[in-house]
């Protein structure tokens, strides 16, 4: 059988994490999770609800040396964890003491008092390469939530890549902040594995108004990488407030703008990176926008096409992995991405991309966030041609809908245009700045009952 190190290049005294004004060493870190992981009873999954990264990851490594799953959930809402129990019974909650846990499900604290004196010195454990540790679901956005599986070797193998990636970038490894949640794919990628696995540094905070990024990054040693989104990298923008130094920012979950891209990077001096991938593949591929539209797969990574899918192959992998995205393969390992299969609409004969209308959306004058939707409308004859709808967020705009209709006019077919252009306080974006189909719905019902 396979095995890697739990901690491979396990250095006592390297710098693991930082939390709290401070570094955590390995071996404090492995000493923790050994701690807790003696402390989990006999069981097969465990809610990782953890909010702070570095007891998130102590709990992690801890189920992943007794063998046990971490389920990865999008939401904590009790209607959310109650159907994954349901899924799951012998599941049970592990967080920090004041974890708010579902009623009738059973926790463990991820923390006591003190950290466990250990007379001898601590062994890495041996994990099989092909133990499966996470089951992550995904947040959403297109429909029901679907969980996916990932093996031990193959996350490991995935975040080395990403490393080298980014280190190339930075010249060295970083100590990485991250204003996404652990529990998502890109935020576990990027936040926790990149730096456990690639020789980084983890931070335990996770912040989301800019002075508090601000703040959490001041608390690093440089070279520091910054992992966000789209949506924070917009709010972190608009506060126009200087920044402690990073050596790179690194952004997925949504398309990322070139106007966006060029803001952050003329504002923060430092390359912006964006990723591509899915909670169903992983990271797969990078790419410069402000250096041009092509991505380029991760090392061992390569891509091929067939009756009209694309599939990734990687030794890694136990089996290809199927793109959900419609792309044009320039080589097996550069490729331009035209779209993502769920996102393309066709409405009377011509096409267009969701992604491409957002951005456009958002970048309106006045616009502070709005997003298209295809509606199929409320009679059987609206039905059999659905129109687009959008939401939008632009006080200053306040019924102006036809300012906005005729700026969008200047870009797309009349056929995109909404109708009807909804005005709202907020949208129900979660922790990555995603919307889910079942949240986004109910918002759209709401305000189409209210106007009738």
């Amino acid at each position: 059988m396979t095995t890697l190190p739990l901690l491979p290049g396990y250095d006592t005294c390297k710098t693991l994490a930082w939390r709290n004004g401070r570094g955590v060493s390995q071996a404090e870190f492995l000493a923790d999770a050994l701690a807790l992981a003696s402390r989990l009873p006999d069981t097969g999954h465990v809610f990782n609800l953890c909010k702070d990264r570095y007891w998130f990851s102590v709990a992690l490594f801890a189920a992943i040396s007794r063998g046990i799953v971490s389920l990865l959930q999008n939401s904590t809402a009790p209607k959310n964890m109650a159907a994954l129990y349901a899924d799951f019974p012998d599941a049970i909650c592990v967080g920090e003491p004041d974890t708010a846990v579902p009623e009738h499900m059973p926790h463990v604290p991820v923390s006591q008092a003190g950290r466990p004196d250990f007379t001898a010195p601590l062994v890495v454990p041996q994990i099989p390469h092909r133990q499966v540790i996470a089951r992550i679901f995904t947040s959403g956005s297109t429909g029901t939530p679907q969980a996916h599986t990932m093996r031990f070797g193959r996350m490991v193998h995935c975040a080395i890549a990403e490393a080298q990636r980014m280190w190339e970038t930075v010249g060295q490894p970083c100590a990485v902040l991250g204003t996404v949640p652990p529990q998502h794919m890109f935020g576990l990628e990027a936040t926790v594995l990149l730096p456990i696995f690639g020789g980084g540094q983890l931070s335990a905070g996770q912040p989301f108004f800019a002075a508090d990024v601000a703040s959490a990054l001041a608390e690093l040693p440089k070279p520091r990488l910054l992992v966000t989104t789209p949506f924070h990298l917009r709010k972190l923008m608009d506060a126009n407030i200087k920044l402690p130094r990073v050596s790179a920012v690194l952004s997925a979950t949504a398309p990322l703008s070139l106007e966006l891209a060029q803001e952050v990077e003329a504002q923060l001096q430092a390359p912006m990176v964006e990723i591509y991938g899915s909670t169903e593949t992983g990271a797969l591929a990078t790419r410069r926008p402000t250096r041009g539209t092509d991505w380029l797969t991760y090392s061992g990574i390569t891509l091929q096409t067939d009756d009209q899918q694309t599939r990734a192959f990687a030794e890694h992998f136990d089996v290809p992995q199927l793109l959900n995205d419609v792309v044009e393969l320039i080589s097996p390992s550069q490729f331009r991405l035209l779209g993502r299969n769920s996102d393309m609409i066709n409405i009377v004969g011509k096409r267009n991309s969701l992604a491409f209308l957002n951005q456009l959306l958002q970048s309106l004058p006045g616009v502070e966030d709005g997003v298209f939707y295809m509606h199929e409308g409320t009679s059987h004859q609206e039905s059999e041609s659905p129109r687009l709808l959008a939401l939008v967020v632009a006080p200053k705009l306040q019924h102006k809908s036809a300012d906005i209709l005729a700026a969008l006019r200047q870009h797309v077919d009349a056929v995109f245009l909404p109708r009807p252009l909804l005005f709202v306080d907020t949208l129900p974006r979660d922790a990555n700045g995603k919307l889910s189909a079942v949240a986004l719905a109910e918002l759209i019902a709401s305000h189409l009952n209210a106007r009738h």
